[in-house]
C-alpha cells in the first residue's frame, strides 16, 4: 500500500504515467479508440456571460467556437445550485438527495463516490487527471487524491494566487494567478498523456469567477472602462411577483452588500474579465490537443457548477431556483458528430446530472442503474430527440425558508414554496420559461394558467415520490419527505 502510495505521488509531481495499471485492463482494452474526454468546470458562471448565448458585451471568443466546433444546449440545469452538492451531482449522475452531500449536511459516504465517474473510467483503463476546485469530501478517503493517476487538486475554496495551492505550486512563477496555471496543467497532462497507449479523462475545475472577485491582472484591458447593458430583469422592480421565502436568505440582501445596485459595470467588469481568464485556458487546452494529434479523439465539454443571478429581480448569488442561478452554459465538441460545425443548438432538458452517465457512455460502460442522468451522446447525433421530460432543482442550503423543491420541464418551472410563519405563507410559482425566460410573470395565481399549473403540481408530486423513495437515511434528507409536502398541511410539519 504505502509503495503504491508513493507511485501516486511521483505520478502527481512528474507527470509520469504508467503503460498499465496492475495488468487488470488488457492493450485491446485500453487502446485510443475510445475517445478522451476533457471535462471543463466554472464556479459561479451564468449563461448571460458567454458571447454564443446572446450577450454581445462580452469577448468569449474560445467559448464561442467550442460552441461553433460543437452543440449549445440551451436547457441545461444544474439540479441543485451550490458548488458542493452540484459537483457531487456530477461526479455520480445523481440528485442530492442520493448522494448525501451537502453543505450544513455532511460529506460523501465512500459507497457513493466508488461509483462516481473518475473512479468507474479509471478501473476501466482511462488515465485520469483532476485539478482545481475538488469541492467535497468522501468519508476516509478526504479530496480522493489517491483516486487519481495525476492529481492538481486542492482542498475547500482553492485559492487565487497559484502559489498558495500546493498541489499546483510548479506553476505560480508563470502563472501566478491560478486560472491559467489550470491551463497549463491540462496542457501538461495532455503532453505526457498522448504517448501513452490508453485513453484519458482531463477534469479541471476553475475557481473562477467565484467570489471574492480577484481578475488576474494581465487581462486589465480587456473591459478597462466597458459599459454594460443590464438584462430587461434587473433590480427590485422586478422582485414584487417573487415569493417572500426567496428573499429570506442571503441572496436578497447581496443586490447591495455586492453593489450590483450602485456599481454594476464595476462589478461585471470583475466577474467578466474572471471568465476570460477561462476562456484563454480553454484555448490553451484546445491547442495542445492539436499540438498532440488527438484532438481529432477527444471529446471536450464545458460548463458551470451553477449561474449566478448579478442583479436580477434584485438578487445576487445563487441558490435559488431562478434561471440566472440554476440554469447555465453548456458547449459539448464531439468530434464523432456529423452535426459539428453545424451552428446547431440543443433545447431539450439536460441537468448536471447527466455528466458522469455520458463519459461513461463514453468509454463504452454501461450506465449504473443508480444514476439518475442520462447521456448527452444521442443529442448530439439527433438534437431533437432526448434528454428529460421533467427534472427536479433541490434547495436545502441556507435558512430553512429558502429551502424548496422544483420541477423543471422544457416549458415550465414550478416551486413550491413550502414555508410559513407569521409573516409569510406558502406560496406557488409558476413560469413560463419558454416564452418568458426572464421570469416576470408569476402564472400561479392567474386563471387561464389553470391547466399547466394542475399539471406542474403533478409533476411536482411525482419528483417528491422519488424523493421519498429513495433519499439516503443519513444527513438530515429523510424529513423533506414530509416539509415539501404540498398535502400535508404546515401545522403538521416540523419546522426547527
Amino acid at each position: 500500500m504505502m509503495h503504491h502510495l508513493k507511485l501516486l505521488f511521483l505520478l502527481a509531481a512528474t507527470f509520469v504515467l504508467p503503460a498499465s495499471r496492475d495488468g487488470l485492463i488488457s492493450a485491446a482494452e485500453e487502446s485510443s479508440s475510445r475517445p478522451n474526454i476533457v471535462f471543463l468546470f466554472a464556479d459561479d458562471q451564468n449563461t448571460y456571460s458567454v458571447g454564443c448565448y446572446g450577450n454581445s458585451d462580452v469577448q468569449t471568443p474560445q467559448m464561442d467556437q467550442l460552441a461553433r466546433d460543437g452543440m449549445v444546449f440551451d436547457n441545461h440545469y444544474n439540479t441543485t445550485a451550490i458548488c458542493m452538492a452540484s459537483r457531487s451531482n456530477v461526479f455520480t449522475g445523481m440528485y442530492e438527495y442520493k448522494t448525501g452531500c451537502n453543505f450544513s449536511h455532511g460529506n460523501m459516504r465512500p459507497e457513493v463516490w466508488a461509483k462516481s465517474y473518475p473512479v468507474l473510467l479509471r478501473q476501466a483503463g482511462y488515465l485520469t487527471a483532476f485539478a482545481g476546485k475538488f469541492g467535497i469530501e468522501v468519508q476516509g478517503k478526504g479530496l480522493c487524491e489517491d483516486d487519481f493517476d495525476v492529481w492538481g487538486g486542492g482542498p475547500g475554496q482553492t485559492h487565487y494566487e497559484t502559489a498558495k495551492n500546493k498541489s499546483m505550486a510548479k506553476y505560480a512563477k508563470r502563472y501566478p494567478h491560478s486560472t491559467l496555471s489550470y491551463g497549463a496543467f491540462g496542457q501538461d497532462f495532455i503532453r505526457t498523456a498522448a504517448k501513452q497507449d490508453k485513453p484519458f479523462c482531463l477534469s479541471i475545475s476553475f475557481k473562477a469567477p467565484h467570489k471574492p472577485a480577484t481578475p488576474d491582472p494581465r487581462f486589465n484591458p480587456i473591459y478597462e472602462g466597458k459599459t454594460f447593458t443590464k438584462p430587461a430583469n434587473f433590480g427590485r422592480e422586478f422582485s414584487e411577483h417573487l415569493s417572500p421565502q426567496s428573499k429570506a436568505g442571503r441572496q436578497y440582501p447581496r443586490f447591495t452588500e455586492w453593489k450590483y445596485d450602485t456599481d454594476y459595470d464595476g462589478e461585471m467588469r470583475k466577474y467578466h474579465q474572471q471568465i476570460y481568464g477561462i476562456d484563454v485556458a480553454l484555448g490553451m487546452i484546445r491547442d495542445e490537443l492539436k499540438a498532440q494529434g488527438v484532438a481529432d479523439n477527444t471529446v471536450v465539454i464545458y460548463t458551470s457548477d451553477n449561474g449566478y443571478i448579478c442583479g436580477a429581480h434584485g438578487y445576487g448569488s445563487k441558490v435559488l431556483p431562478m434561471e440566472e442561478s440554476s440554469r447555465v452554459p453548456l458547449m459539448i465538441y464531439d468530434p464523432r458528430s456529423p452535426l459539428n460545425g453545424k451552428q446547431i443548438r440543443c433545447d431539450r432538458l439536460t441537468g448536471n446530472i447527466d455528466f458522469a452517465p455520458t463519459m461513461l457512455e463514453l468509454a463504452g460502460l454501461s450506465i449504473p442503474d443508480n444514476m439518475d442522468g442520462k447521456s448527452l451522446l444521442g443529442l448530439l447525433q439527433n438534437p431533437n430527440e432526448g434528454g428529460h421530460e421533467q427534472m427536479a432543482f433541490i434547495n436545502v442550503f441556507g435558512p430553512l425558508a429558502t429551502h424548496s423543491l422544483t420541477c423543471l420541464t422544457r416549458q415550465h418551472k414550478y416551486t413550491y414554496w413550502w414555508f410559513g410563519n407569521d409573516q409569510m405563507d406558502p406560496v406557488e410559482e409558476l413560469f413560463d420559461t419558454e416564452n418568458d425566460p426572464l421570469e416576470l410573470v408569476n402564472q400561479a395565481n392567474r386563471p387561464e394558467h389553470a391547466a399547466p399549473l394542475e399539471q406542474m403540481r403533478k409533476r411536482y408530486d411525482q419528483e417528491l415520490a422519488k424523493w421519498k423513495q429513495q433519499a439516503v437515511d443519513y444527513n438530515d434528507y429523510q424529513r423533506y419527505g414530509t416539509l415539501f409536502d404540498r398535502h400535508v398541511p404546515l401545522d403538521e410539519k416540523a419546522i426547527r
